[in-house]
């Protein structure tokens, strides 16, 4: 049926507001925030929008007391194939430079999360290297396993260089970890690369093993933290996250204890992972957990072992293929405590501030999902 002229479609409504709201945000300092902030829940309460707040958590601005905060942006999980066989997730990635590039200010830099390529071909990682370069801010790399097993890596070092590094930003220690090494469970078996490869790309599998920092890394990340003031805040960037989730599924990260005995050493600890393509959220000790998402397509929840503080996103709808999917942006404060910010294409923007995970989630709340989740 055609729409009748003038009458905008609720999608186009619906976009319409999310670009208004982003333009809103530039240049508020923290008054005009609380005061836009309780505007918008005054009216939402008054015309009985349950959710609308939901919709009004923008990022958080200059809250620091001291230093200096700053933004990063993150883009993760493209799962590219090359174009002539699917061009779908080119266009997610294409579309996920685009948000960045948008971004005014720009982000210090961005962090890509791991898996640019869904089977570790060269003309995989070769397109997603071409994509990347148009990204405007600079851009620090992370491998998956998807980048890896096809060649142990070597193309991906070839492209990208190490994929353990670190660097120091603002009075901020990053640490970039390769997460995703694992058992050789294909000598024995005598299986070639390319099967190898399509085993690690499972979910399930019951073959191969489940993954690890390894002995090797977790040396130089003592040693690295070692030359630290133990006040110095550290984030750090996994593929997989570092703690232990579901074993049945590869979202497990077998060493996880280990590292975590080393990172404990630091006063102020973030770890940022993708690799498991939902909003989650997770707290150990002094240890704070952010899971990112996908440019490719969201994986469900595990039946077991969600962390407690996750704010689960709603059931993707299965018919819009870019719906449970997004970027993200993390606003990082002098102590290394982060504000992310979910920019869930196709849904309103979902932000957990640190303060959340500071009071355990007593308060600062993120609204729960307002449809069934999974």
């Amino acid at each position: 049926m055609r729409r009748p002229r003038g009458v905008k479609s609720i999608e186009t409504r619906h976009h319409e507001e999310r670009d208004a709201f982003f333009r809103g945000l530039r240049n508020l300092d923290r008054r005009s925030f609380l005061r836009v902030s309780a505007a918008a829940a005054a009216a939402a309460a008054a015309a009985g929008v349950r959710h609308h707040f939901h919709s009004f958590m923008p990022i958080d601005v200059a809250l620091a007391a001291e230093g200096e905060p700053f933004r990063i942006a993150y883009v993760s999980d493209s799962h590219l194939y090359e174009q002539k066989v699917n061009d779908r997730f080119v266009r997610q990635l294409l579309r996920a430079v685009d948000d960045v590039n948008r971004l005014d200010p720009q982000p210090d830099f961005v962090l890509f999360g791991g898996d640019l390529a869904q089977l570790g071909a060269r003309g995989e990682l070769d397109l997603g290297a071409q994509i990347l370069k148009n990204v405007k801010a600079p851009v620090h790399m992370m491998v998956g396993e998807h980048d890896w097993f096809l060649d142990m890596g070597e193309h991906w070092q070839q492209l990208f260089g190490q994929p353990t590094y670190s660097f120091d930003h603002k009075g901020v220690h990053f640490v970039v970890l390769n997460s995703i090494h694992e058992k050789d469970f294909w000598t024995e078996r005598k299986l070639t690369p390319e099967q190898r490869m399509h085993i690690v790309a499972g979910l399930d599998n019951a073959i191969q093993g489940r993954f690890m920092v390894g002995d090797e890394q977790r040396e130089w990340l003592k040693n690295d933290l070692a030359a630290l003031n133990p006040r110095t805040p550290v984030i750090v960037f996994s593929h997989s996250p570092l703690y232990k989730y579901y074993e049945p599924w590869n979202f497990w990260t077998d060493d996880a204890d280990e590292v975590q005995a080393i990172l404990k050493t630091m006063d102020h600890v973030t770890v940022i992972h993708g690799h498991t393509h939902q909003l989650l959220t997770n707290r150990i000790d002094n240890i704070y957990f952010h899971g990112l998402l996908s440019t490719a397509w969201p994986w469900p929840y595990a039946p077991q072992g969600l962390p407690p503080l996750t704010v689960q996103m709603n059931r993707p709808d299965p018919f819009d293929p870019n719906d449970g999917l997004g970027t993200g942006s993390i606003s990082v404060h002098p102590d290394g405590m982060v504000d992310k910010l979910y920019n869930l294409w196709n849904r309103d923007p979902v932000q957990v501030t640190s303060a959340y995970l500071t009071s355990n989630g007593a308060s600062a709340v993120p609204a729960k999902p307002n449809l069934v989740s999974y």
